[in-house]
């Protein structure tokens, strides 16, 4: 028997990654932890819903990974939004100014409230402690900012 031909070049295990991300980034934000079905994700992805357990260990896994994602998003536009500012002033009006670019993100805006909606889970909820804490060090090394100047920023 000829041998099948290939129906396209096979994705790297990273390229499928990046693929359940970008779907799972959507299934939880309109769904929620809760309710998002990794058989959804699966489907929106092209994927074999086993697949996604080579990928990711379990559910919750995937949506940490999908909240990781969204704060490496504000961690990299805040980080450049800071470069080669000045003053801390200058560097935290220049993130502010970045935050509609952020906001603008639907589907990562929302993926941040589900995450601190989904924090009755401790594993979830100590992740996104963790990442907000290193989101205001990083800003505060960022900017040069004083205690008092971060706690403005992050509140207004």
């Amino acid at each position: 028997m000829p041998p099948r031909p290939q129906s396209g070049p096979r994705q790297s295990a990273d390229d499928s990654r990046r693929q359940v991300l970008r779907a799972a980034i959507h299934e939880f934000a309109e769904h929620g932890y809760q309710a998002a079905s990794t058989a959804a994700i699966a489907k929106r992805a092209g994927i074999s819903q086993p697949y996604i357990y080579a990928l990711f260990p379990n559910k919750r896994e995937l949506f940490l990974a999908v909240h990781d994602q969204v704060m490496e998003g504000i961690r990299s536009t805040f980080a450049r939004a800071a470069s080669g500012a000045a003053n801390p002033q200058e560097a935290l009006r220049r993130m502010g100014e970045s935050y509609p670019e952020l906001i603008s993100d639907r589907f990562g805006l929302l993926c941040q409230l589900q995450a601190h909606a989904a924090a009755g889970e401790p594993e979830i909820r100590e992740r996104v402690a963790a990442a907000f804490k290193s989101l205001h060090h990083d800003v505060g090394v960022w900017s040069g900012a004083t205690p008092t100047q971060l706690a403005q920023f992050f509140a207004a």
